[in-house]
């Protein structure tokens, strides 16, 4: 993938990945506040003050996250995001870093 290719793939995924969260806040009782600057997405638990930190590497061509339960890196491989480690998909991972981190169940999904 060309680098533009990936910097609009990663744009759009920042995009779906905080979309997720405001749609889980409207059906939920999770408060997070989702901040947008470039190619970092802060996501703060309102109620504890923990954070996820979303953000893109352009030179590697992957996907970071940095939550509590550590720091994984994800790879684009056909449609999804994957684990460079474990080869889980991105939103299974947020959606089980987010549920341990606001103390809830909760599933996101892209698009």
């Amino acid at each position: 993938m060309t680098d533009s290719e990936f910097l609009t793939l990663a744009d759009t995924t920042l995009y779906a990945i905080s979309t997720a969260l405001e749609q889980a806040c409207d059906i939920s009782d999770l408060d997070v506040e989702c901040n947008r600057s470039g190619n970092v997405l802060d996501i703060e638990f309102i109620d504890n003050g923990s954070k996820i930190i979303v953000n893109s590497q352009a030179p590697l061509q992957e996907m970071w996250v940095a939550a509590k339960s550590g720091g994984f890196h994800y790879k684009r491989v056909g449609a999804r995001w994957l684990n460079t480690r474990d080869g889980t998909e991105l939103f299974a991972a947020l959606s089980k870093m987010v549920s341990a981190q606001a103390g809830m169940t909760l599933v996101l999904k892209d698009g």
